[in-house]
């Protein structure tokens, strides 16, 4: 056992194409960051390779960490890719088909040939039980034990179901019978995988709670599985400390609570993006940021304010058609509020067989084969490719040299997979996929934030991620931003936002009453089983107890109205004293979101929330000077790059770790480090500011 104190600790994010690592040693003041290409066959060998190699170039030992803290898209893609468990389902008599009736309205009115989202639960594997509750919580027809027993025998023993799903009507008023139920299955089968949507979603609206609920079925068995190789991988290893799993909604949570609510990690990777801009628009002082995260298969956007991001209560997964709600299975989860693209670095170019056009996305080539410059087997050029054909990249110092990149082959395949069928040269085409996918991605923000109600020209753009430094500029040229934040280590930025996040969690309780009829007694009850349950799940991650923060809220609207707003409640122990306060804070959020407010209209209370936030860890980013120096001693070079409206130009490289901060140089430029390259077009200004973030002012 070392005899180092126990405080380094690791943040991992395994992406599509890269897994990023970060190391931060407060003891030292050091941070480290790694990345090599993900394992997509088992993501478990990539995240043990980059943990040791991170470890021996920090010359820690694995007993030296504290604890680690892993974000994962497993649960995304599982739900995508249709790979989950056989999931039977317990449900109310008469409510067998409510996950295939949904809300009874079709994404798209006019398309005649439209496609639904398979059910993850099909018609045979769904059976129903005797019981009824009734919206004010009271037994109408008691529960039908022996039904249980006899419909999980049925489900487990002659459907060969993996995991179980149980959602009775009004659950989320009173849990009883599905506990009952619970404990009924959970007597036949102890190690069987149960989802009860009382505990996973115990939230009003009986189509969304129980496709949450399935949702989570369908998803444990993998999860859990993955999350018990993962541990026994990392003690193999030597890691005696905690393995702790970011949440969709930028908090971090214990393994145990993984692997019984995995659905509340949907989300878990791009999260991590967020809470690192977030993080670092603190740190820079900037108030209204968008994060904007390219990495190698998806682009994420996301609003910041006031050093926090966006979250929302609710998120669509696998949809039929990427942008169109409806399309998807509905899932009541606390997420990040994002919009993602299929834009990274790997997006494959193609030309559309229908169209003759050029198009790129969503597919993407990934770590396996990958971009046709890592000679790994691609054959189709990418967005990567098309970025090196335009002198973006230098071929020799990608991954700091780790990987030479092969600049004819990817002509080659500009030429005949490009070229040869829409009649350009190969650097006009690479120039016609940067243009596609930077229109695409600034498209996306703008439609983003114009239903948030705000304009683009007044926010800061945070660049990071692999690719995001590469397009950033040209993104807020076309957003009409004028200035950019690029920060040190932006190619493993999300992995930091791992470390920088919270131990958090959220929790929510519906009890639906107008405004002027709550029961407040019944509302502090809810409230401080709220607190206590969010109190022990943060204390089992690591939390200290005196520090957590409790953030209390309500989602309200007008009676009659199909949606609701969040509103914050004046304490923990509301009472009919507040209603005054209340109601002006329902006006400012729904004034917010609307624009106006009616102020004579009758407003009710669905669900009511608690946020359960801890203290994060301060980590100093780029304070530590290396070495002093001026700009000269950090060019490199000079390096061809074409730009659209410029043609070719010559531009400066400088080396990332060598540019002392207070440096000032204009484009183009490019300012290469191991992990990512930041490109500067003409007439930008470049400022390296106290925490060696890169900030970029254009005209």
């Amino acid at each position: 056992m070392s005899t180092r104190t126990r405080a380094a600790r690791i943040g991992v994010d395994v992406g599509g194409t890269f897994t990023d690592l970060v190391l931060h040693d407060p003891t030292r003041d050091l941070v480290h960051a790694g990345k090599l290409l993900t394992t997509p066959d088992d993501p478990s060998l990539a995240i043990i390779a980059g943990i040791a190699r991170i470890l021996q170039e920090t010359e820690l030992k694995p007993s030296d960490l504290h604890s680690i803290v892993h974000g994962t898209t497993l649960i995304t893609n599982t739900i995508i890719e249709r790979t989950g468990a056989t999931v039977g389902l317990l449900t109310t008599e008469g409510f067998r088909d409510t996950i295939e009736i949904g809300r009874e309205t079709r994404y798209d009115l006019y398309d005649l040939f439209l496609e639904v989202p398979p059910t993850l639960v099909p018609r045979h594997r769904r059976l129903e039980i005797p019981e009824r509750i009734d919206a004010d919580g009271k037994v109408l027809l008691h529960l039908d034990e022996d039904a249980v027993a006899s419909a999980a025998r049925q489900l487990v023993e002659q459907d060969n179901c993996e995991a179980l799903a149980i959602a009775f009507m009004h659950s989320y008023r009173s849990p009883e019978h599905e506990r009952r139920a619970g404990e009924i299955v959970r007597r036949l089968y102890p190690s069987l995988p149960l989802s009860l949507s009382a505990e996973v979603a115990p939230e009003i609206r009986e189509y969304e709670r129980t496709s949450t609920a399935c949702a989570n079925a369908y998803v444990q068995p993998l999860m859990q599985r993955y999350l018990d190789k993962l541990e026994a991988d990392l003690e193999k290893l030597g890691f005696a400390g905690q393995l702790y799993i970011m949440l969709s909604g930028g908090g971090i949570t214990s393994v145990r609570e993984a692997k019984e609510y995995p659905i509340r990690l949907i989300e878990s990777g791009p999260a991590a993006g967020a809470m690192a801009a977030s993080f670092l628009a603190r740190l820079a002082d900037l108030n209204r940021v968008v994060s904007f995260d390219m990495g190698g298969t998806t682009a994420k956007m996301c609003l910041v304010e006031n050093g926090a991001p966006d979250h929302k209560y609710d998120f669509e997964a696998g949809r039929v058609r990427r942008f169109q709600k409806g399309s998807g299975l509905p899932l009541k989860v606390p997420v990040v509020d994002m919009i993602e693209i299929g834009a990274g670095g790997g997006s494959l170019a193609h030309i559309d067989a229908a169209s003759g056009l050029m198009k790129v996305g969503p597919r993407s080539a990934g770590a396996k084969p990958g971009p046709v410059c890592y000679g790994r087997g691609g054959m189709q050029p990418t967005v990567t490719d098309a970025d090196l054909v335009l002198g973006r990249l230098d071929p020799a110092y990608f991954l700091g040299g780790e990987l030479t990149l092969d600049p004819d082959r990817v002509r080659r395949a500009f030429a005949d997979k490009i070229s040869a069928q829409i009649g350009l040269e190969s650097q006009d085409a690479a120039l016609g996929v940067q243009r596609i996918v930077d229109e695409t991605m600034a498209a996306a923000t703008r439609m983003h934030l114009a239903e948030k109600g705000r304009d683009p020209r007044q926010y800061t753009i945070i660049a990071f991620g692999g690719a995001g430094p590469v397009h950033a500029w040209n993104l807020a040229r076309l957003l009409k931003v004028q200035r950019v934040v690029v920060p040190l280590g932006a190619g493993v930025a999300s992995a930091l936002g791992f470390l920088v996040a919270p131990p958090a969690t959220d929790m929510v309780r519906s009890y639906v009453a107008r405004l002027e009829r709550v029961d407040w007694s019944h509302v502090n009850t809810l409230l401080s089983e709220m607190q206590r349950l969010g109190r022990d799940l943060l204390t089992e991650a690591g939390a200290d107890s005196e520090q957590i923060v409790y953030k209390p809220t309500a989602d309200m609207r007008y009676v009659g109205q199909g949606f609701e707003v969040p509103v914050q409640l004046p304490s923990l122990t509301p009472a009919a004293a507040d209603l005054a306060a209340i109601r002006e804070n329902f006006f400012a959020s729904y004034r917010l979101h609307f624009g106006r407010v009616m102020e004579d209209a009758s407003i009710e209370v669905l669900s009511w929330r608690l946020a359960c936030v801890a203290p994060s860890t301060d980590i100093r980013i780029g304070a530590r000077e290396t070495k002093q120096g001026d700009i000269a001693s950090a060019c490199r070079g000079q390096r061809q790059v074409l730009f659209e409206g410029h043609g070719w130009q010559s531009c400066a490289v400088y080396d990332r770790y060598a540019l002392p901060h207070g440096s000032t140089f204009s484009g183009p430029a490019l300012i290469e480090e191991r992990e990512s390259t930041c490109v500067v077009g003409p007439g930008a200004r470049v400022r390296v500011d106290e925490m060696r973030n890169l900030v970029i002012e254009l005209d």
